[in-house]
């Protein structure tokens, strides 16, 4: 006769050939199997028979299914194999009924807490936590002789053990439903409620050459910031820089999203606005980081807009050669534009972003809830870096911009959760293709549209006076009258873009906060643009709405008229 444990093999190989004769199913769930996880006595399988019922699903119970493999029970495979060869079997007969048809899985108390396992669950599957209280499971679980786990000592003991190691991995379950001392049919209905009512957040997928993450876009994805990053990195111990104006509104649900799946945390708050990004505060972060021993494997992570995420990218950059980065953007300009492409740096008094350094996040988490907190000159402000990325390679996204600008500034998060993810994908194409901006012309530098004018803009009013995203929507105005001038445009479309960008509230046009700016001493900012070849200025230019490009052939006496033409003085 086979041992169990050759059976136990054969049997994983196998492959569920049961069929689906099931009702359809909500988009997020259609093909997607459903896995309950939670400790012995949560109900599991009683619960997983009724909702695979209810939905019109197969119901395998993960247990059963390896004795039936095996020809012995559960205990007795602990006895004569021992818990890790148990496991193994389990992961493989997991896998092998979850590369079949969708189904609800019963799984054990232990299987969750298998990386493997885990992850096949992830890819394959729809989890939910049966979370129930210790006096709950006690009474489920007594005189119950077929728990191996239980039988090595007292059971409330046991028990307690059991929930503080497993529950923070349970944690990063999809859907996690309190379970009490209900009848099972009404708790079947709180997790088809649940179920039913859960929606994953989007995700973009970045590839570059040095590395790959996702873009998690979402409603309230920072209660869910320890579930999403738990996957992604090597430890469960994370170094928090926000600053004094965010923290107040979303530290808080980032901790208890990170606690919940058992992070350790330490935070650093730094004043807001630009002047945080300089020397003394790059080295007040990395102080605290290094005093709070930080390791390898110990991740930074940025909550906040630009300024947070750019100044802890590029602490995380130089401390120990290099930490796990997390980009948690809060504004609508951080979620579209620099969470997303690895720069990062800060100020000096020679320019914006001249000390710096290219560390890709292990991932971003983009709460669209976050942008309910923002006045609506923010959202305005982020909204020009989402226009800009139609205006440089993507005529139909401009389209699309101009139908529904007014509705992200307006909040609606379908409009900006859509926006979001449209000028991320975009913006991850170009820096895919150009990592570094090492290339001569196009490439990555062409996401600089506006920011030539934008930089000398911000320079010459102080950095903070005007919102980046602010000077950005005057720069993108300022290059594409420089394009019409020299013939690059039509004057048509600068009109075009001009128009649109005043009707939603930003300025395409100068003059800027009723000051006369001297076109002189602009040209000079632009002097010093990290864009210039050889000492020559650099811009983006445009022959048209999504046909942008680098020059570095502008007569300066040309960018001295555009300016003169907007006011300016010479």
């Amino acid at each position: 006769m086979a041992s169990p444990a050759r059976v136990l093999a054969s049997a994983a190989m196998t492959r569920n050939t049961t069929l689906r004769d099931s009702l359809a199913l909500p988009g997020a769930l259609a093909g997607r199997s459903i896995v309950l996880v939670g400790l012995m006595g949560a109900g599991k399988t009683s619960i997983g028979r009724r909702l695979a019922a209810r939905l019109g699903l197969p119901f395998r119970d993960a247990d059963a299914e390896i004795e039936l493999a095996a020809g012995c029970t559960v205990p007795e495979i602990f006895e004569r194999l021992g818990e890790k060869e148990f496991r193994e079997g389990e992961r493989r007969v997991i896998a092998r009924l979850l590369s079949g048809e969708p189904l609800v899985l019963a799984t054990g108390g232990g299987a969750y807490m298998d990386a493997t396992t885990r992850a096949t669950i992830r890819r394959e599957a729809v989890c939910i936590w049966l979370r129930c209280r210790l006096p709950t499971l006690l009474r489920r679980v007594a005189g119950r002789g077929h728990r191996p786990l239980l039988n090595a000592g007292d059971p409330a003991e046991i028990l307690q053990r059991l929930m503080a190691q497993r529950h923070p991995v349970y944690a990063e379950a999809d859907v996690i439903v309190d379970c009490g001392d209900e009848p099972p049919e009404v708790t079947t209905t709180s997790v088809q409620d649940a179920l039913l009512a859960w929606q994953p957040p989007r995700r973009l997928a970045v590839a570059l050459s040095s590395a790959s993450y996702d873009v998690v876009i979402g409603d309230n994805v920072l209660a869910r910031a320890g579930a999403l990053l738990a996957p992604v990195l090597p430890q469960k111990r994370a170094f928090i820089v926000s600053d004094e104006s965010v923290a107040p509104r979303h530290l808080p649900t980032l901790l208890a999203g990170l606690a919940a799946t058992g992070f350790t945390t330490e935070h650093m708050l730094v004043a807001p606005g630009e002047k945080s990004k300089s020397l003394e505060t790059f080295a007040a972060v990395t102080d605290c980081l290094l005093e709070w021993r930080a390791e390898r494997r110990t991740a930074v992570i940025a909550l906040g807009g630009g300024v947070v995420g750019d100044l802890a990218g590029f602490a995380a950059a130089a401390t120990l050669r290099g930490l796990p980065f997390v980009q948690v953007p809060t504004t609508l300009l951080s979620q579209v534009d620099s969470s997303v492409g690895g720069k990062t740096g800060i100020n000096t008094r020679h320019g914006k972003n001249l000390l710096g350094a290219f560390h890709q996040p292990r991932m971003v988490l983009a709460d669209t809830a976050t942008l309910a907190t923002l006045p609506v000159r923010e959202l305005r402000a982020g909204y020009a870096e989402v226009v800009k990325a139609g205006l440089i390679g993507d005529a139909a996204f401009y389209n699309w911009c101009e139908t529904n600008g007014a509705a992200v500034i307006a909040g609606d998060r379908e409009a900006q959760a859509e926006a979001i993810m449209r000028a991320c994908a975009f913006k991850a194409l170009v820096v895919g293709d150009d990592e570094r901006e090492e290339k001569a012309s196009g490439g990555r530098a062409l996401l600089n549209l506006g920011h030539t004018f934008g930089h000398a803009l911000e320079a010459e009013l102080g950095f903070g006076t005007i919102l980046h995203g602010e000077a950005v929507a005057t720069g993108i105005g300022l290059a594409y009258r420089l394009s019409a001038a020299l013939g690059l445009c039509s004057s048509a479309d600068a009109d075009r873009v001009i128009a649109h960008l005043n009707a939603v509230g930003l300025q395409g046009e100068l003059p800027m906060l009723n000051r006369r700016l001297s076109a002189a001493r602009l040209i000079n900012h632009m002097g010093r643009d990290k864009k210039n070849r050889d000492g020559q200025l650099t811009f983006i230019l445009t022959r048209g709405i999504g046909q942008a490009f680098t020059s570095s052939e502008v007569p300066t006496a040309a960018v001295t008229d555009v300016l003169r033409a907007e006011g300016c003085e010479a």
